[in-house]
């Protein structure tokens, strides 16, 4: 292997701060190279559901580790006790890298938890990830802009903080542009009936993908009305990514990624 160009000297984990690091969607060749730095630097490791077991793999078995993921209406931790174990841990003294699925802002909860550090004073930093929508789209095939199909991406959760998914429907149901719902899988027949009583054809193009860039990678395509159903005759279960738009169109020639023929 030719002598690497990478920058020789970095920042090194600092005892007392906390590094929030994005994982990525779940294949370890795509954190970046300060996240696969400070894996190998920490003391102890708060970490996700999400993260892959890929990644954890990464991770050397000295270092402590602290699982507080969440599942539906299944919390290891609530997100208040999460924020105070990372004060807590951070005061110990310790290299505290907060673990989290994709990228700490978007949808992670980073910005709740970097509220609490800011108000206890303790120092931090944060390592963007690849967030799901970028990563799995480019290994299921499914490019998120294209000239020809959408001009815009919008990133939208699949629930709300009560559970609902009370959303500008209105503007989701725009053509020309694609549409990413992060964990929407319980509330899949809803986002479609409420995107096709809005305004989209019913034969909009849509994907689910589970554990997307993983050995475990999994691949369901339909259109608006039919993607429930084949979701469940899949029996494809939460974590997935669900892609709405006429870019999905493109999956069966685009798609390069094929984990089930190396197994």
């Amino acid at each position: 292997m030719p002598e690497s160009n990478f920058p020789a000297s970095h920042r090194p984990a600092q005892p007392g701060w906390v590094y929030l690091v994005g994982s990525g969607p779940g294949d370890p060749e795509l954190l970046t190279l300060r996240a696969a730095r400070l894996l190998l630097e920490a003391d102890v490791l708060v970490y996700d559901n999400l993260v892959s077991a890929e990644v954890l793999a990464c991770v050397p078995a000295a270092v402590e580790r602290i699982y507080v993921g969440k599942k539906a209406s299944n919390h290891a931790l609530p997100q208040g006790d999460i924020n105070l174990l990372l004060v807590d841990l951070a005061r110990q003294g310790k290299r505290v890298v907060r673990l989290k699925g994709g990228d700490p802002f978007i949808f992670g909860r980073g910005g709740e938890e970097v509220e609490e550090l800011v108000k206890a004073g303790v120092s931090f930093e944060v390592i963007p990830g690849i967030t799901a929508a970028a990563g799995i789209g480019a290994y299921a095939g499914i490019p998120l802009t294209h000239r020809d199909f959408a001009q815009a991406c919008v990133f939208v959760t699949g629930h709300l903080k009560d559970g609902t998914v009370d959303l500008d429907w209105d503007m989701l149901a725009r053509g020309k542009q694609t549409l990413v719902f992060y964990m929407g899988i319980t509330q899949l027949a809803t986002i479609c009936d409420k995107l096709v009583a809005h305004g989209l054809p019913a034969t909009t193009p849509a994907a689910v993908v589970r554990r997307g860039t993983t050995k475990a990678q999994r691949v369901v395509t339909a259109d608006l009305a039919t993607l429930p159903g084949a979701v469940k005759a899949a029996g494809i279960t939460p974590p997935a990514l669900t892609i709405v738009g006429d870019v999905v169109s493109l999956q069966p020639r685009l798609a390069w990624f094929h984990p089930e023929r190396d197994q």
